[in-house]
C-alpha cells in the first residue's frame, strides 16, 4: 500500500493456477495463435474453423470448473443466436455509442436472467399493476415472475469504476424489478485502474481509497455483485475482494457479471476468491502481451462514456451527468443510490 492505494501484482494472481490450469492455457493459447494465420490474408473457412474447435475446447475446460457460467455452455441452444448477435454487434468496430449502450443493456439483462430467473423452482411471485385503462372502471393486471427474492435481496452493487457503472445500474435494476419488496440495492463504489505501462506478466492493479466510497459495515455478511463489461486478467476483482477481506469484510457469496471474460481471467478468479461465481455472456480464449483481450471489442468503458483526457478526468457524479436525461431517468432510484453515496 503507497499514499492510501492498494496494489496487487499479475505474480500475485498467477499464484492461484494450478499446472493443469495452465497446461489448458497454454492449450488455448496454441490454437488462438495457429487460427491468427488465417488472418492476414484471411481465410474466412480457417477462421471459423478455427473459433468452432476453440469454443468445443473451452466448454471442455469450464466443464472442469463448476463456477464459471458461460451463457452459450449454461442456456438451451435456442437462446445462443440471441447471444451471437448481441456479441457481434458489441464487437464491431461499426457499433456507435449509442448502439453499444443499448446491446449492454441487452447483454446484462441477458445476464441477469442466466444466473436468476432461467433455473428456478416452481415458487411464483406477482406483479399488479394499475393500467391506463380505466372505463368502465379502473382496470388492474397480474402477472406472475420467478420467486427470486431470497437470492437477490441480500445483495450489494459493487461497482469497480468506470466502464462497470452503467452495467452496473443495469444489474440494480434488474434486481429491483424482480423483487417482490422493490428491493434497491446499496452501491460501493471503488476507484480501480491497471498500470497501462506494464504488460500482462507483469501488470499492477491499483486501487486508489481516496476516490472510493463504501461502508465496510454494509458489505459483511452480503451477496456481492460486481458488473464489468470485460474480464481480462481478474486482477481488478480480486484486489478489491481481497481488500474488503483484510479490513474485516466476510462476503456471503460473490458474483462477478461480464460481457466477455477470458478463460484466464475467470479460472484466477474462481481460484483466488471462495464462494465466487462468473458469469459471463461470452468467453474469449486469450489476451495479448498488453493483457488486452482478443479477439476482444476494444475499451468497453470509452465505448459507454467516451473518453476522459489526462488533465481534466471525469468524476462519477460528472459521469452520470453525461448519460443524459434518458438514462438518468430510467435509472433515477439507482443514480439517488449513487448520489447518495458519493455527496454524503
Amino acid at each position: 500500500m503507497t499514499d492510501n492505494k492498494i496494489i496487487l501484482k499479475a505474480e500475485d494472481l498467477d499464484g492461484y493456477l494450478t499446472s493443469e490450469d495452465m497446461d489448458d492455457l497454454k492449450t488455448l493459447d496454441n490454437m488462438f495463435k495457429d487460427t491468427m494465420k488465417s488472418f492476414e490474408p484471411v481465410d474466412e473457412k480457417k477462421i471459423i474453423d478455427g473459433y468452432d474447435k476453440m469454443g468445443k475446447k473451452m466448454q471442455e475446460i469450464c466443464a472442469k470448473h463448476p463456477n464459471i457460467k458461460v451463457y452459450s455452455f449454461e442456456t438451451e441452444e435456442g437462446a445462443h443466436a440471441e447471444c451471437s448477435h448481441v456479441i457481434s454487434k458489441l464487437r464491431d468496430i461499426n457499433t456507435d455509442h449509442q448502439e453499444f449502450m443499448y446491446y449492454s443493456q441487452r447483454a446484462y439483462e441477458m445476464l441477469f436472467r442466466m444466473a436468476y430467473t432461467d433455473k428456478h423452482s416452481d415458487k411464483k411471485s406477482h406483479i399488479f399493476v394499475q393500467t391506463p385503462v380505466n372505463f368502465p372502471v379502473q382496470n388492474y393486471a397480474v402477472h406472475k415472475i420467478p420467486d427470486v427474492d431470497a437470492k437477490i435481496e441480500n445483495t450489494v452493487m459493487c461497482v469497480m469504476l468506470r466502464g462497470a457503472l452503467l452495467p452496473s445500474m443495469i444489474m440494480s435494476k434488474e434486481i429491483q424489478d424482480y423483487s417482490s419488496h422493490k428491493y434497491q440495492t446499496p452501491f460501493a463504489l471503488f476507484k480501480i485502474s491497471r498500470n497501462d505501462t506494464k504488460n500482462e506478466s507483469d501488470m499492477e492493479y491499483i486501487m486508489d481509497l481516496n476516490k472510493s466510497f463504501f461502508n465496510l459495515e454494509q458489505l459483511d455478511g452480503k451477496d456481492l455483485i460486481f458488473a464489468d463489461p470485460m474480464n481480462a486478467t481478474g486482477g481488478s476483482l480480486v484486489t478489491v475482494v481481497k481488500y474488503l477481506q483484510s479490513q474485516g469484510v466476510k462476503p456471503k457469496s460473490i458474483a462477478f457479471f461480464n460481457t466477455i471474460s477470458t478463460l484466464k481471467g475467470s479460472i484466477r478468479v474462481t481460484r483466488a476468491l471462495n464462494n465466487c461465481t462468473c458469469y459471463t455472456l461470452w468467453m474469449d480464449p486469450v489476451m495479448n502481451e498488453k493483457a488486452y483481450i482478443m479477439p476482444g471489442l476494444g475499451d468497453a468503458g470509452d465505448r459507454l462514456n467516451g473518453c476522459d483526457t489526462k488533465e481534466a478526468p471525469r468524476n462519477m457524479i460528472q459521469l452520470i451527468a453525461d448519460y443524459g436525461h434518458n438514462i438518468s431517468g430510467l435509472y433515477r432510484k439507482q443514480l439517488f443510490e449513487i448520489e447518495k453515496i458519493v455527496l454524503g
